[in-house]
């Protein structure tokens, strides 16, 4: 056994390719080397700034030997009258056997000649060198750049190769035009602490080699050395580091060796929104604030950055970083005090000149249109007439931070500086907190609006965008979603759901369809297609969040939603929170073993019942279900059964209680295996018609009660 280092030393990388490349070559490296037939004991992927680097421990010196089946030519292809064609001499020398060897099977297209050969194992060491180049070179990501005069791209110039196969240096050339980097054992220390060049003596000594030479390979050592260097000087200080998880990566990955550095700025500062002086450190500096204590929002007047560099002038990088955050947030400041001088509202004119999208006009007549889907969802949901001002007011204001000096330079503030900027102007904290609100969720595992009229606006902010791009036919592709709209309407549905709104979503967009067609009448897309187009789409995203976010099995989510049934569908979106309702009942009851105590019964009936002609909306057996037909006693129990399901149905589904549909489905059971099975049963397909039809006429109301709570016949028997 063997262990393999490879090292690719570059200039400084972008921090947000070290971790995609390591996660590609974790991902890569273990299948292409199984491909290759070598199995290590383990694979481990480092990287810095200036290096990505492989550690492969309990390699085998080279691949096992073994056999291999190859199929040839058919019999008829390879022999003619007996004797062996030039299909069946060519086949066997290309895999270098006699005739001898050939074997005759059988298969479902013939009988075709087979032979069996030994590969003999090639060694590791040339395998990693034909290797190691696709594994560098296949890696992904953006802006990769050539450099020199060749071809070759990454995402900084490959200045130097280690390639170690224990002690020794595994010969490997990347060519790049008129220049080579060839594999060695020499590798850079840290840039600073430990300029000259070191030789790795061993591939196993790598990782304590480079720490000898002030380099830390390993990031997530790395992350937690900075995690606990920031929470200590954030300790000597009196506060708590404020560690965001995506800044602490990217920090991690823009150092080799750190070391936490407090510095202090000016605590007239903190009289700025806490947002923006936040927002000032980590987007523009990359600084951890500090807060008083755990879970505050309360800053105290220090920071922390993270150096790769010497310890010993921790003095002079404080220093040197404090000037620079005192220069950005007396830019903060003066854009806070700027955007208050008018009020929230004087902005809505300069809307007019931001666009939207080219074809759908400026963001003021977004903002239009979102106070109008906004009157369209208070109607539904029957808001009274002072909420519905302050809803209006709030859609009003919502972009209007937008056109702010603070907003155009941190744009992540948006909502969170229109709402300071509202309640500096007189408005009412409701509208305030809406238009940072409707903003919510910002991202998946986000928190959602808390306010009915955050929420409202919200929900018509994202109908409004979700309808006007579909209009142009930017309908999201694969992976490809510009303009967020899965994000969209998942946040429509999640805010819908988690704030209980009895919203008809079928109806909403119908209504909001229209009145977007009779405002852009040149839309490409009619108002019909627009509506099939949105409802397939909210319907997938309705599948999708059950399924993926809230752990329903698969088959219980096509029976709530109805695998090729329009009527479920139509239900799912009249009602959205009847389907979660009822997705979330099914997993309960099958958890719990309940299900399986109506499964069978409920499911054979409604499979019979596909065979008559009952509607399934229909629930009363009058005038459905004649008596006079009946021949056995079971039929009339079956009967009595179906009414006095008929109001516990109605209920269960008023008041989205499933529980009392199940035990009245439970309740009727026995009934119904009797009808079926029991020393009064009957035959459903009688030879009379009208016996036959009375018979299905009562197992199709069955089903149609059991079909308020789910389609049976998706449900895969567990």
């Amino acid at each position: 056994m063997v262990t393999f280092l490879l090292e690719v030393g570059t200039e400084e990388l972008p921090a947000s390719f070290v971790e995609e490349a390591l996660a590609q070559w974790r991902s890569r490296i273990p299948n292409s080397l199984s491909e290759a037939f070598l199995t290590p004991k383990s694979v481990e992927v480092y990287g810095t700034p200036r290096r990505l680097a492989l550690v492969l421990e309990g390699l085998p010196a080279q691949q096992p030997d073994r056999e291999e089946e190859v199929k040839g030519p058919s019999v008829q292809a390879a022999f003619k009258d007996g004797k062996p064609t030039k299909a069946a001499e060519g086949f066997a020398r290309s895999r270098g056997v006699s005739l001898e060897a050939f074997e005759v099977r059988s298969t479902d297209k013939g009988e075709f000649i087979f032979v069996r050969q030994k590969i003999v194992g090639r060694s590791t060491a040339a395998l990693l060198a034909e290797l190691v180049p696709q594994w560098i070179f296949g890696l992904e990501g953006k802006r990769f750049m050539r450099w020199g005069d060749g071809d070759l791209r990454f995402p900084r110039p490959i200045r130097w190769l280690v390639a170690l196969l224990d002690d020794t240096i595994l010969p490997i050339t990347l060519v790049n035009g008129s220049e080579s980097c060839t594999s060695d054992r020499l590798t850079q220390g840290h840039r600073v602490l430990h300029p000259s060049p070191i030789a790795i003596a061993h591939a196993s000594t790598y990782l304590t080699e480079l720490r000898a030479a002030s380099v830390e390979v390993d990031p997530d050592l790395r992350q937690a050395a900075i995690m606990q260097q920031a929470q200590a000087a954030a300790q000597s200080v009196g506060g708590h580091a404020l560690i965001t998880p995506s800044l602490l990566q990217e920090v991690r990955d823009l150092v080799e060796s750190p070391s936490a550095v407090i510095g202090r700025f000016d605590p007239a500062f903190l009289e700025l929104p806490p947002e923006v002086v936040v927002m000032e450190m980590e987007s523009h500096q990359r600084y951890f604030p500090i807060v008083k204590t755990v879970g505050s929002s309360e800053l105290l007047p220090y920071f922390i950055t993270i150096s790769n560099g010497d310890p010993a002038k921790a003095d002079i990088v404080a220093a040197g970083n404090a000037r620079v955050i005192r220069a950005r947030l007396s830019d903060g400041q003066y854009f806070f005090e700027a955007d208050r001088k008018q009020p929230l509202e004087n902005y809505l004119p300069r809307l007019d000149t931001v666009t939207f999208q080219e074809e759908l006009g400026s963001v003021r007549t977004k903002v239009d249109r979102i106070v109008q889907i906004s009157d369209r969802i208070a109607d539904q949901l029957q808001i009274d007439v002072s909420d519905r001002a302050t809803i209006r007011r709030a859609a009003l204001l919502c972009k209007a931070d937008l056109v702010t000096q603070m907003v155009g330079e941190f744009p992540e503030l948006q909502g969170i500086m229109g709402q300071k900027y509202a309640l500096s102007s007189g408005e009412s904290p409701e509208v305030a907190t809406a238009i940072s609100e409707h903003y919510l969720p910002r991202g998946a595992g986000d928190q959602l609006p808390q306010t009915l009229t955050g929420q409202v606006v919200g929900l018509a902010d994202r109908l409004d965008t979700l309808v006007g791009i579909f209009s142009l036919g930017m309908l999201p592709t694969g992976s490809s979603d510009p303009f967020a709209l899965r994000r969209a309407a998942n946040a429509v549905l999640n805010i819908t759901w988690s704030a209980d709104l009895k919203l008809n979503l079928d109806q909403l967009l119908e209504q909001v369809i229209t009145d977007f067609v009779a405002a852009y009448p040149k839309a490409a897309a009619t108002a019909t297609t627009l509506n099939q187009q949105l409802r397939d789409f909210f319907l997938q995203r309705v599948r999708t969040l059950l399924q993926e976010d809230q752990g329903i099995d698969y088959d219980l989510v096509n029976a709530v939603l109805g695998e090729n049934d329009p009527e479920y569908a139509d239900r799912a979106l009249q009602n959205p929170l009847d389907v979660r309702d009822r997705a979330q009942f099914l997993q309960s009851i099958r958890q719990n073993k309940a299900l399986d105590a109506i499964y069978e019964t409920v499911n054979r009936a409604s499979r019979l019942a596909t065979q008559g002609d009952l509607d399934t909306l229909q629930l009363e057996p009058v005038a459905i279900v004649r008596p006079s037909l009946f021949q056995q006693p079971s039929e009339q129990d079956f009967y009595d059964a179906i009414v006095k399901l008929v109001p516990q149905t109605q209920a269960a589904q008023a008041e989205r209680n499933y529980q009392t549909l199940l035990d009245a489905l439970i309740e009727v059971v026995p009934v119904i295996q009797n009808f079926f099975d029991g020393a009064q049963s009957v035959m459903v397909m009688d030879a009379d018609p009208e016996i036959r039809q009375n018979r299905l006429n009562l197992l199709g109301l069955l089903r149609n009660h059991a079909r308020t709570l789910a389609d049976f016949g998706a449900i895969v028997k567990g």
